[in-house]
């Protein structure tokens, strides 16, 4: 027997994510860095069929449930698409020799004393004037990771550091696609938006820069010395034919992006173009290759779908000069699919919208208010596995509270930014999390530590609420007549 379809309660609504939690946690333990290959997968459905059947107990009916799995599936859809042409883009720069000419001069540009901060401060730029994270990361950041293993330096740190810049740049820029819907989804101006953000931003992405600048002074002696990095280049220089022609093909890509060409077409122009380079420049590479796969075609076909590795001598170079093709993403887009499947079933049942309601509960001041929506943000990044939704949803839940409460939109839509946009990153089940971590090779819970930007950006919006700095206020007043008044 079922029960009558009403508000679930609180208690209800947290099981599935206690149960997800407890199981991801002990899969963590037990199969370590593993985990992704399925046990945590499996820990999504498992909790996701958990939510499902308390929506039934709940009369909600299956076909619902079932309609908005897929619809949350249909949303990731654009991301799964975009991780299998990275997968191939990966592959194609690999034997074009596009990759291996970006750790050859990134070796002679870069020291490793200042890599780190670097990497950060070139991600955050090239992120502003592409308005993509994910695109800034699938392409310098491939890059600049692969400098970062060859110069001895933590992966999990450099990928912290490209995540960082590239969050900060995608926060920034007025082509982001998060900081338009967050602006639109409050109702504020683009720019208005944007200045405002960056009252928070910028000291965050200087105090971000600063550490990775005093990281780099302690770990720089202990990374490649001068020797290492001839060795490295010398072994590159036998294995491929070197120019800076080569770097012309990420450059066009970065310029299509920032052409507005949609990520996906864009991406498959610049793994086109790598096969065309390696057909043309790198022979000697893919006659090797040939004789493992059974032909040219074969190597190449092979390089676009599957693992390719190229065999230098030298243990480190080996590890940087391998890829998996599409099929190295399919374990991330398991993890996505998953992830959509379980974000599916606590919307549908209602224990989504519950738990956001019981943060929401007890505001009692300007303060509190930004944090219960910075907490909605990010409860909506762990239980609906998307940074949008974490936008739209507490965007439109708190329009009104803040409305009421006096405080201007740019309030709200700086908050759903700098607590929604850059905590999905840190979830390793969040399409963005699962998407760096698949793209840049390192482990989202690695990386995430040293994630600065990430991690100050909500804790600084929160000091600028309960210190009360520059919250900008109107009057209660119908929007149209709204009026800003001077910050408290």
């Amino acid at each position: 027997m079922t029960a009558s379809r009403t508000t679930p309660s609180l208690f209800m609504s947290v099981i599935p994510l206690l149960v997800l939690f407890a199981l991801l946690g002990y899969n963590v333990a037990v199969y370590g860095d593993d985990s992704l290959s399925g046990a945590n997968q499996s820990a999504l459905i498992i909790a996701a069929a958990l939510a499902a059947a308390l929506g039934l107990y709940r009369g909600e009916p299956w076909s619902e449930i079932q309609d908005k799995i897929i619809d949350n599936i249909k949303a990731a859809t654009p991301a799964v698409l975009i991780l299998l042409m990275v997968g191939a883009l990966t592959g194609s720069w690999l034997i074009s020799g596009i990759v291996p000419a970006m750790i050859y001069y990134g070796l002679q540009i870069f020291s490793p004393t200042f890599f780190i901060a670097s990497a950060c401060l070139i991600t955050a730029i090239a992120a502003v004037v592409i308005g993509s994270s994910w695109s800034t990361s699938a392409t310098l950041g491939v890059a600049l990771m692969s400098i970062g293993y060859a110069m001895g330096l933590n992966p999990g740190l450099v990928a912290g550091a490209i995540v960082s810049g590239a969050y900060f740049g995608d926060k920034m820029s007025p082509l982001s696609d998060t900081t338009n819907l967050a602006s639109g989804v409050s109702g504020v101006d683009l720019f208005t938006h944007i200045r405002y953000l960056s009252l928070t931003a910028l000291p965050s992405i200087a105090v971000t820069l600063l550490i990775y600048f005093v990281l780099g002074l302690f770990m720089g002696n202990d990374a490649v010395n001068a020797d290492n990095t001839q060795q490295y280049q010398n072994l590159i220089d036998e294995k491929f034919w070197v120019s800076p022609l080569l770097l012309l093909v990420p450059v066009g890509v970065i310029f299509l992006i920032v052409k507005k060409v949609a990520a996906l077409p864009a991406l498959f122009m610049g793994a086109l173009v790598g096969v065309v380079c390696a057909i043309l420049f790198q022979q000697s590479v893919l006659a090797e290759l040939a004789e493992s796969t059974g032909g040219l075609y074969q190597s190449v076909m092979q390089a676009l779908y599957g693992s390719t590795a190229i065999v230098s001598g030298d243990p480190v170079l080996d590890e940087l000069l391998s890829t998996g093709g599409m099929a190295g993403m399919l374990n991330t887009i398991w993890l996505i699919l998953s992830a959509m499947v379980f974000g599916g079933a606590m919307e549908a049942g209602g224990f989504l919208a519950r738990i956001t309601r019981a943060l929401i509960s007890r505001v009692r001041s300007d303060a509190g208010l930004v944090t219960a929506t910075g907490a909605t943000c990010v409860v909506t990044n762990v239980s609906a596995s998307d940074q949008y939704l974490s936008i739209v949803v507490p965007g439109r839940m708190f329009t009104e509270a803040y409305r009421k409460q006096e405080l201007a939109p740019q309030n709200l839509s700086r908050t759903l930014e700098d607590t929604g946009t850059v905590t999905s990153v840190l979830v390793p089940w969040n399409t963005c999390g699962a998407y760096h971590a698949s793209v840049l090779g390192v482990a989202t819970l690695a990386y995430a530590p040293w994630a600065f930007f990430c991690l100050l950006s909500p804790a600084m919006t929160l000091i600028f609420a309960w210190a009360r700095i520059r919250i900008a206020r109107v009057s209660a007043e119908p929007a149209d007549a709204a009026v800003i008044k001077p910050s408290s």
